[in-house]
């Protein structure tokens, strides 16, 4: 049995790419120690600003909110309830389960407040991929609740950003190469973006959430399913098993040589206040309210077609 390397207790978890056994205490304190290592790094916060952070009832984001409040950051959840059957709603009462017990403050929305329906309706409405509407969406009322934030904070793991990275490359998709970081500085009305577990995998993440029995929903979205994300990843998890530390290699090396796509890559983006609602947009309307106009013309049509002459 392999022993704690810090305290010579019998260890329970172990960290392959670090080559590192710890017991349960160890594991806590180096977890939330390489973390607040991140954020200090990039600069992402200090205690004095409010972070929002993304919370959608998964073990990341609900990991997050509970690191960043342990560690006494001012974090603030937001949960939006997207309308997808059953997944949103045991991601919800998750949720309210995870705020009941710690006590932090949790924001709430829902889709179908603002659209009368779930992002499957809408998809079908306007003939977009699920994915695709549930981003738009969610980008929008992320920067929105936001406002009284200093920045808003995501639980994408390491896993999560070497599979974005992966597919960005297959691509030579230099645009986004180019903004891809643990911070994406804020730009009028659009807030600061930080990642605090760019550098944790999806195994330790998960692995802090059950240590610290914080409740989080099992399940993926259903509209998940095929996703390149998830093929990405299950191509990096065999490359990782055959070269351990593969995956923090990538990234890091990423990152070091990331002032290459930098001159060619990224362009100066001219934004100004959509005409409905003042969100920062490339065009005279932003896609949230594109995506709203289109919904309430495919109301009327139905009213039309359906009312009496």
């Amino acid at each position: 049995m392999r022993k704690c390397r810090l305290c010579e207790k019998p260890a329970e978890i172990y960290i392959s790419s670090h080559n590192l056994a710890l017991c349960r205490e160890d594991f806590i304190e180096n977890f939330e120690r390489r973390v607040e290592r991140t954020i200090r790094k990039f600069k992402m916060l200090d205690k004095r600003e409010r972070v929002l952070v993304a919370i959608s009832g998964g073990k990341d984001s609900l990991a997050l909110i509970h690191l960043l409040n342990k560690l006494g950051y001012r974090a603030t959840g937001y949960h939006i309830d997207l309308g997808i059957g059953d997944y949103s709603r045991e991601s919800l009462e998750r949720v309210r389960e995870f705020r009941k017990r710690e006590g932090v403050e949790i924001i709430v929305e829902s889709v179908r407040d603002e659209f009368g329906m779930g992002i499957g309706e809408i998809s079908k409405r306007v003939k977009q991929p699920p994915c695709s509407v549930c981003g738009t969406i969610k980008r929008y009322m992320f920067n929105r609740a936001a406002r009284n934030f200093d920045s808003i904070a995501t639980g994408h793991n390491l896993d999560d950003e070497i599979a974005t990275l992966m597919g960005n490359v297959l691509n030579w998709q230099t645009e986004y190469l180019a903004r891809q970081y643990p911070v994406l500085e804020s730009r009028d009305s659009l807030k600061k973006k930080i990642k605090p577990f760019v550098f944790v995998s999806e195994y330790e993440t998960a692995t802090y959430a059950f240590v610290e029995n914080i409740p989080y929903i099992l399940e993926e979205c259903p509209y998940s399913t095929g996703a390149k994300s998830i093929f990405y990843k299950e191509i990096l998890n065999r490359v990782e098993e055959r070269m351990t530390g593969t995956k923090l290699r990538f990234l890091s090396g990423f990152l070091k040589h990331r002032h290459l796509f930098l001159a060619s890559g990224e362009r100066k983006i001219d934004l100004k206040p959509c005409i409905k609602c003042g969100y920062m947009t490339t065009s005279d309307i932003c896609q949230f309210c594109r995506l709203k106009e289109r919904i309430n013309d495919k109301r009327r049509q139905s009213w039309q077609k359906f009312s009496p002459e």
